[in-house]
């Protein structure tokens, strides 16, 4: 048995640093690993030996600042992780290994009208179907992220009110698609896996604060703090949208009067175009236009932008983060919107904080959250269970 502070049970606890660094990284050299985790090198060389050995982790020749190196990562064979994502017209599903490769990715259309066990039907169909085409044997799959646009009750797991989703509301994702799936499933609102995904895969690596900025069928954003995603104690955190811009302003979803989403958001912004431009324009639409040159789509988006500013200045006074990234399909307006962003945010923030923000868009476009929502799974899973599946019984950790 291990006891409390014997050389067992430290060497266990070095054992899941190590793993915990690699799983979150994707992959460091050994350098890295001991900077992360302020193990010795010595240490992490013998640690690195231990879980190669028991086939945890794989070791490859690299190089960093032109000298040699071994770049550690773990294993393809330990694991699979499935990222699942509805959105207000979509379902997209991922497959992905514990060494941050993505393995097949698929999506379809999503009838905003459909009932929860009509969604969590074609996202069983869906994974099943890339399942069988990836030929991955179901058996290593260890866990399910999924992500739901609406906010999750931290003590309950329910879902809070939606109308993106509005038949949706009271449900409990994880558990529904858990029954069917037959794996642990975590689950997160979009905007949180947006976060997550930019700072595993996109716009958010190297940084350890930023906020993560979508702008569609509503207005939300992912709160990252030292590395982690803030959610707060109901779970809440992060509904910029609901900042109050003008107390006279129209009347929002959430009751109260001019939030920012009432002035960003693609329900409240696009018809201010649709007598020019038509009934069917879109988000999408409207930001392509806009890079063509059309005056109209560009005055709006600037607008847009000056609005999201206001909010982001709110974010820099109260948490002060380092970047911001903005996704959704407004992002691909590139300047467009992000030069009347940093303008708003140069205004209404405290200097010291504007200045040490920078406002990109987001590196993923439409994948971020499917790819945040593996990210969640290889943030949540426990690197002792990880340890169990794959080094031998024998080994020093667990006598």
């Amino acid at each position: 048995m291990e006891t409390p502070g014997s050389q067992t049970s430290l060497h266990r606890a070095n054992l899941e640093r190590v793993v915990r660094a690699v799983r979150m990284a994707g992959s460091l050299t050994q350098a890295e690993i001991a900077r992360s985790t302020g193990l010795s090198a010595a240490t992490v060389s013998n640690i690195v030996r231990e879980l190669k050995d028991g086939g945890t982790v794989e070791v490859t020749p690299t190089s960093a600042g032109g000298r040699r190196a071994r770049s550690v990562s773990l294993s393809g064979d330990a694991g699979i992780v499935i990222g699942v994502d509805f959105g207000h017209t979509h379902l997209r599903v991922a497959i992905g290994n514990l060494a941050h490769q993505v393995l097949a990715e698929e999506s379809e259309p999503l009838d905003v009208d459909a009932s929860s066990a009509q969604g969590f039907g074609r996202a069983e169909q869906l994974v099943n179907r890339l399942i069988e085409t990836t030929g991955i044997s179901p058996g290593k799959v260890i866990g399910v992220g999924l992500g739901v646009p609406g906010p999750i009750d931290v003590e309950s797991g329910t879902l809070g009110s939606t109308s993106i989703l509005p038949g949706w509301t009271g449900i409990n994702p994880s558990q529904e698609l858990a029954g069917r799936l037959g794996v642990p499933v975590y689950v997160d609102n979009d905007a949180n896996l947006g976060a997550l995904g930019e700072l595993v895969w996109g716009g958010g690596r190297g940084v350890k604060d930023l906020a993560y900025i979508k702008v569609a069928s509503g207005v939300g954003a992912g709160l990252v703090i030292d590395g982690h995603i803030y959610r707060g104690p109901g779970g809440t955190a992060g509904e910029i949208g609901h900042i109050t811009l003008d107390e006279s302003g129209p009347v929002c979803r959430c009751g109260n009067r001019g939030c920012l989403e009432t002035f960003t958001a693609a329900r409240y912004v696009l018809p201010l175009l649709k007598p020019s431009h038509g009934a069917d324009l879109t988000m999408e639409r409207m930001v392509q236009l806009a890079r063509e040159g059309d005056p109209g789509c560009r005055r709006v988006i600037g607008d847009v932008g000056r609005h999201i500013g206001s909010g982001v200045a709110n974010l820099c006074n109260l948490l002060n983060p380092s970047r911001v990234v903005l996704g959704g399909s407004l992002a691909e307006a590139g300047e467009l919107v992000l030069g009347p962003i940093r303008d708003s945010v140069s205004r209404y923030a405290i200097p010291s904080a504007a200045r040490q923000l920078s406002v990109l868009p987001g590196a993923l476009g439409g994948r971020a959250e499917v790819l945040g929502a593996l990210a969640l799974v290889l943030s949540e899973m426990g690197d002792s269970t990880l340890l169990e599946s794959t080094l031998p019984a024998s080994t020093p950790a667990f006598t």
